[in-house]
C-alpha cells in the first residue's frame, strides 16, 4: 500500500518467529542476553539446538540483538 514503509532486514522475520514459536521477540532478546558474550554463530548455535529455532530465525534474532549493542 502506498505511504506504508515495507519492514526490511531481520525485523522482517519477527512476526513470523512471534506466530512460530508462540513467543513475542523481548523474550528471545532476554535468551540471548543471559546467555552473555557470544560470537555470532554461537547465539545461533543456541537458538537452534537448545530452543528449536530454524536456521534463519536465529539468524534474525541474533543479528537484531547485535545491532542493538
Amino acid at each position: 500500500m502506498p505511504g506504508e514503509e515495507k519492514v526490511k532486514g531481520p525485523a522482517s522475520y519477527f512476526p513470523s518467529i512471534e506466530k512460530t514459536y508462540g513467543e513475542p521477540i523481548s523474550h528471545w532478546m532476554s535468551v540471548l542476553q543471559v546467555a552473555g558474550p557470544m560470537k555470532h554463530m554461537e547465539y545461533v548455535a543456541l537458538l537452534k539446538s537448545g530452543h528449536k529455532l530454524g536456521h534463519g530465525h536465529a539468524n534474525a534474532l541474533v543479528a537484531a540483538f547485535l545491532a542493538r549493542k
